[in-house]
């Protein structure tokens, strides 16, 4: 990847904070740091893997039932085939489901095949829009996430005439982490973007600013990935909210923009 030209690098001062899950955080300050932007790796929220109640359990030795399994997340993904790798085979008959791209490549990498994917968006809306799905009646279907989260894709799902269960097999924790350089880089007045993915993790952001930062904080724009997240985030007082896709192409130009026009102002 190219540097910015002279003039552009030195409007691009300032620092960008990244808090989505560690290792895309890194992938994207890796990106930026080869534009010359100073990146603070802040993830906001820990994914904890959990041990399987006796329902979960069960529903493992009974996989072969289930005619689909739909995979919230790559962290599903991870966490989800591992607890079930570890106690018995995939079965030859299930079919695995993605929400979303990302979540259907950690899928293939993981060896799955035939993997049901939206053809457009990366929610549990663009999921339940695929042809497929229009007609589930008395399916067993096994939803794989962490604990709680949206139920809108199960409840269309019932609607629908399905079975659906849930194998939940990770949390989310607030991670525990000094946030003495977000606090200064808050004071200071260098903190000139926010990269979020979720609204419990910008609920975990406000936490680590703390009282004395948070309105300095709610000024500095904020790019999401969600129009959903976007809405939660206007809610929590965040007022310069921007919606750009999670890929990397899509949102280094739309944080160079901000960051020129920071260091310009």
């Amino acid at each position: 990847m190219q540097r910015l030209p002279d003039d552009d690098v030195g409007a691009a001062r300032g620092v960008v904070l990244l808090t989505r899950p560690q290792a895309e955080s890194e992938r994207l300050a890796h990106a930026l740091n080869a534009l010359d932007v100073e990146c603070m790796v802040l993830p906001t929220l820990e994914i904890v893997p959990i041990p399987p109640s006796a329902a979960v359990a069960a529903r493992i030795e009974c996989l072969h039932h289930y005619r689909l399994a739909v995979f919230v997340s790559v962290n599903a993904v991870r966490h989800g085939l591992a607890l079930i790798r570890g106690r018995r085979d995939w079965p030859s008959g299930l079919q695995a489901a993605a929400v979303g791209g990302a979540t259907a490549c950690a899928l293939a990498a993981a060896g799955m095949s035939d993997i049901l994917v939206p053809a457009g968006g990366n929610d549990s809306e663009a999921l339940l829009a695929h042809a497929q799905l229009r007609d589930v009646s008395g399916w067993k279907i096994l939803i794989v996430r962490g604990i709680g989260g949206r139920e809108h894709l199960a409840d269309a799902l019932r609607a629908r005439g399905a079975q659906v269960d849930y194998l939940e097999c990770y949390r989310r924790d607030l991670p525990a982490v000094d946030p003495g350089a977000l606090h200064a880089a808050l004071v200071a007045g260098r903190l000139r973007a926010v990269v979020a993915a979720s609204a419990e993790g910008l609920r975990n952001l406000l936490a680590l600013a703390g009282p004395d930062h948070t309105r300095t904080l709610r000024a500095v724009a904020l790019l999401v990935h969600h129009p959903r997240v976007a809405q939660a985030a206007s809610g929590l007082g965040f007022t310069h909210v921007q919606v750009v896709p999670a890929e990397a192409s899509a949102l280094l130009p739309v944080l160079m923009s901000h960051l020129r026009h920071r260091g310009s102002a």
